[in-house]
């Protein structure tokens, strides 16, 4: 496993951390373009694959049958921080969907972002599964099994008909064979899974340039689903995050996942990436990926600019006075094809 260094983070000239890891960027003829590190990397998903996960509940027709708002379909793509219209969209959700709370096999939890979770300890409130933040995705799940006709019990089993689907899906989008395919549990309790790093950026790809899907019923699908995404971008995390900030630029279709691995698709230079953070770091995102942008050219400086503003390159103490920076290490090889 080859691995280069990402980011280093310096205190009064030292060298105090370091953020190793692995970034591939691959063009619709799934050639690696750029890269950075070993592109054969076998990385897990988390949640990078909510939008994949998402795909069968937006192969129905259920979110018009239950008159959801495009709003409240972001969330079965999100990993939402619980902010007050995260919740608001959710327990809507739960008014029109044939679907009960207690049905949802995400755990008990408080929200992810500070302040509500703080807001809610301090009014006493139970942790609930609708503040998980995977309770979005686990409503497309009882969703699609009740729309197809698959059994809502065991839907988080990997031998379930859903999550069946679900890998089939993966495989195409990657064009990979179902037995390459490397499947774990994840935090919430579905199946997870691993692929090489090239065949996750080419999924992200598809997914920002459908017409290389070649299951019409799946492109229109990923069509359907990714507008919502940047439509609603807040839905799918929240003000101040990387996601968001990212799918506010409807050029960019993206999704970050636990222990540090991030994919994104740009449709309009048909190239897919997908990055992995050795360490987890998920803080330094930003630093990576604003300098994958600025390095292939991207034309979208403001967007760049609100990624560096996300992770300041400078270190500040507790009183704010400076005492460090955050540098940013890497350089992206360019393969040049023909």
């Amino acid at each position: 496993m080859k691995s280069v260094t990402l980011v280093e983070e310096t205190r009064a000239g030292i060298v105090e951390d370091v953020h190793i890891g692995m970034i591939c960027g691959v063009n619709e003829n799934i050639e690696i373009i750029y890269h950075a590190g070993d592109t054969e990397h076998v990385t897990y998903y988390r949640s990078v694959s909510k939008p994949i996960q998402a795909l069968p509940v937006f192969l129905t027709d259920c979110i018009a049958k239950y008159d959801l708002t495009n709003e409240e379909a972001a969330l079965f793509t999100a990993s939402h921080r619980g902010e007050d219209y995260h919740i608001a969209a959710l327990e809507s959700m739960l008014k029109k969907l044939p679907v009960e709370e207690e049905e949802l096999f995400c755990p008990l939890a408080y929200p992810l972002n500070e302040k509500p979770r703080e807001k809610m300890l301090r009014e006493n409130k139970a942790k609930r599964r609708l503040y998980h933040n995977c309770s979005g995705k686990h409503m497309g799940f009882i969703m699609a099994c009740r729309e197809i006709g698959y059994p809502v019990e065991g839907y988080w089993e990997v031998e379930h008909p859903l999550q069946q689907q679900i890998l089939t899906h993966l495989a195409e989008l990657a064009e990979l064979p179902v037995s390459e395919i490397h499947i774990g549990m994840d935090g919430c309790g579905v199946p997870v899974f691993a692929i090489p790093l090239k065949n996750m950026a080419l999924t992200y790809l598809k997914l920002a340039c459908p017409d290389q899907i070649q299951n019409r019923d799946l492109q229109e699908a990923v069509i359907k689903m990714t507008s919502v995404m940047n439509e609603h971008s807040r839905m799918v995390a929240s003000e101040e995050f990387i996601c968001t900030t990212l799918l506010n630029d409807t050029n960019i279709v993206a999704k970050g996942g636990a222990q540090g691995v991030y994919c994104f698709g740009l449709k309009k230079e048909r190239i897919g990436f997908a990055l992995k953070v050795l360490n987890g770091s998920e803080d330094v995102w930003p630093i990576v990926i604003a300098g994958i942008l600025e390095q292939i050219g991207y034309e979208n400086n403001q967007m760049i600019a609100n990624l560096r503003a996300l992770k300041p390159s400078i270190v500040k103490n507790d009183a704010g006075v400076e005492v460090g920076q955050v540098l940013e290490k890497f350089v992206l090889s360019k393969i040049e094809t023909v």
